[in-house]
């Protein structure tokens, strides 16, 4: 059963993304990002823009080509090339329709009062399908 974990309490999604992804690599994982197509290019450019030795190599999905060798893949919609990647970093206010054939979901929130209600809606949704969910407090870990 594919692992369902929340982070709460990102002051920045974004830039809290981009620190969990070059985490997440740097332990050998990989990762589909979820997310709105301009939260896509925000993304994709802060990535480039990092300094050179932070640089996380990913790959912007187009719908085309697979990107099976690509540690990470941005996307606004999650299909059957992408399915490679252990891990759904999930930043879209919705439960993807795809999420199970993951192994794991990560779900990220901010502070904003409506992205947390819309949480607890996902949150409902995969405790109602019988998944045990990890919480962790990004205020209480200093947004680490």
């Amino acid at each position: 059963m594919t692992e369902v974990a929340f982070h709460f309490g990102a002051p920045n999604k974004l830039e809290y993304a981009g620190r969990l992804l070059r985490k997440a690599v740097a332990k050998g994982a990989r990762l589909t990002v979820l997310a709105a197509p301009a939260q896509v290019q925000h993304l994709d450019a802060s990535l480039w823009a990092s300094n050179p030795t932070d640089f996380l190599v990913h790959a912007v999905d187009d719908g085309g080509a697979p990107h099976s060798r690509c540690p990470v893949v941005l996307t606004s919609r999650v299909h059957a090339a992408l399915k490679s990647h252990a891990v759904l970093l999930n930043l879209t206010h919705t439960v993807p329709d795809e999420y199970a054939h993951f192994e794991r979901v990560i779900e990220v929130v901010s502070l904003d009062d409506e992205d947390r209600a819309m949480a607890r809606s996902r949150w409902k949704h995969y405790l109602q399908r019988g998944h045990d969910i990890q919480r962790h407090d990004l205020q209480l870990r200093g947004s680490d």
